[in-house]
């Protein structure tokens, strides 16, 4: 389910970013998807591959694996790998949400990835995880100076909801 809201990220950090966004330059949003699939391991691990992305939303993807399966009997999603995409995607939306407060340097920005951290995160499992692939989408609640607290959901090939959560996060 495409949300007319989000965006694509961008395939060449050299063109703009077609998103209105002054704070947050193309150049920045293709090296800030790039840590987040390739320099964070567990998210490799998981597969999570950044889709879109916009002032109010991002949104990730992820597909089925024999890996991330916790019920073999009905091949569904263990609730570890459900609860953890959900805190990737909230954490991600939250670093965005700290980043629209204020103007900061290039590496202020990237320095607040290393201040990135989960206070708490509770997920309302509403379905159990079949499906082929999977998205995650997430957005912010609200942006303190030092607290950002945000809603994911994830939703199955079927745009079926399997989980909501709400995550509080440090950015300072």
């Amino acid at each position: 389910m495409t949300d007319p809201g989000d965006r694509a990220l961008p395939s060449d950090p050299a063109q703009p970013a077609d998103r209105g966004d002054a704070a947050l330059p193309a150049e920045f949003v293709h090296e800030v998807g790039r840590i987040f699939s390739e320099r964070i391991p567990f998210n490799h691990v998981l597969g999570l591959e950044l889709v879109s992305f916009s002032r109010e939303r991002v949104r990730f993807r992820f597909e089925m694996r024999d890996e991330l399966v916790g019920n073999y009997v009905r091949r569904t999603l263990h609730g570890g790998v459900i609860s953890a995409a959900l805190d990737v995607t909230g954490g991600l939306a939250a670093l965005l949400g700290a980043l629209q407060r204020e103007d900061r340097s290039r590496e202020e920005k990237l320095e607040l990835f290393g201040r990135l951290g989960t206070i708490d995160l509770r997920v309302d499992f509403l379905r159990p995880g079949s499906g082929k692939h999977f998205e995650t989408t997430g957005y912010v609640l609200r942006a303190g100076s030092r607290v950002v607290v945000t809603r994911t959901e994830m939703r199955n090939d079927e745009a079926r909801i399997i989980a909501v959560g709400t995550g509080t996060y440090i950015v300072a």
